[in-house]
């Protein structure tokens, strides 16, 4: 008989995360293995919620957002007590590794197994593309499309009225969706978690657009930046703008994933079942320059997670 392993999605879900379960169970089951999905994440991992998947299991899921493992919060992992409780419902079926989807705390997760002596990998699954190790994660270009499709709309509406919008977008720790967003949705000015930032400065910005004839503009917030509803009260404090706020919310979770986030996540879920029949584990899998590569995931979680500069530094070169 060959190796038992399962798959689960954790932390907030990505579009893509149902192309990488296809990746993990056909190729496992194309290298002989039998793929056990466990539903609601690592919740649904302690309570042995979890069933064999058979190549028909994952029909038709490709190019669909959200993950059919369904997934939860799940922050009581952290505990030891949890963490053995999973592992005894993995041996329970005869489980011998984990491949874990989702983002920074799934990582932990991850992490945590390993620890303990069970193999675990990890797939960065996650729009916030905040995973260090990886140029991106599975959702990512999906959320930032949906995002400019939303801002393309908007500005119709902004330049019908002569009106300023601040967009929310998501990002609590981390920019690049405002920042991606923000440079190909031709924003005036981003604001995001990583950069202090000054009203006075986009106010004067915004007006110098407006002494060259410029009848509308678009801000774009990473939600850990600031709430979009205060930006938009301080700018009118110092002038009117005609402010409205758009706030985008869970939005930019959903919908059909991209070419672009299928085809990761399809690399991504083969290459750690490649290393599953490797006998490797604790290894996070990501991309860098288009090669998939993997890294210690313990590694993974001490580095800082990189800001590309020269992303901000253009998006305010062009929204001059």
């Amino acid at each position: 008989m060959g190796k038992k392993i399962a798959v689960l999605t954790s932390g907030g879900d990505s579009p893509g995360m149902n192309a990488a379960i296809r990746a993990v169970v056909r190729k496992g089951i194309y290298e002989g293995m039998e793929v056990y999905g466990v539903n609601r994440g690592f919740l649904g991992l302690v309570e042995g919620d979890m069933k064999k998947y058979e190549l028909g299991d994952v029909g038709d899921f490709l190019q669909r957002g959200g993950t059919l493992l369904y997934s939860a919060r799940f922050p009581e992992f952290s505990m030891e007590e949890y963490q053995l409780k999973a592992i005894f419902q993995l041996e329970r079926f005869g489980i011998e590794a984990l491949i874990v989807i989702g983002g920074n705390g799934s990582y932990r997760g991850v992490e945590a197994l390993t620890k303990r002596g069970f193999p675990a990998i990890g797939l960065p699954g996650t729009i916030d593309n905040d995973i260090p190790g990886t140029d991106f994660t599975i959702g990512f270009d999906t959320a930032i499309n949906t995002i400019v499709n939303c801002i393309d709309r908007l500005r119709d509406t902004a330049t019908s009225h002569e009106r300023t919008f601040i967009v929310e977008v998501m990002g609590r720790n981390a920019g690049d969706v405002a920042i991606w967003t923000g440079l190909a949705g031709g924003a005036e000015a981003i604001m995001i978690p990583e950069e202090p930032y000054d009203i006075k400065d986009i106010a004067d910005q915004l007006n110098k657009g407006r002494m060259r004839g410029k009848k509308h503009s678009i801000i774009i917030v990473a939600e850990g930046a600031g709430s979009a509803y205060e930006v938009s009260e301080k700018l009118n404090e110092l002038d009117d703008f005609h402010s409205r706020v758009s706030v985008l919310g869970h939005i930019q979770r959903g919908g059909r994933p991209t070419a672009q986030d299928r085809i990761l996540a399809s690399r991504l879920g083969a290459r750690a079942v490649e290393l599953i029949l490797q006998g490797k584990h604790g290894l996070a899998v990501g991309i860098k320059d288009n090669k998939i590569t993997e890294n210690v995931i313990s590694e993974i979680l001490k580095q800082p997670r990189q800001l590309d500069n020269s992303m901000v530094e253009l998006v305010k070169q062009l929204s001059i």
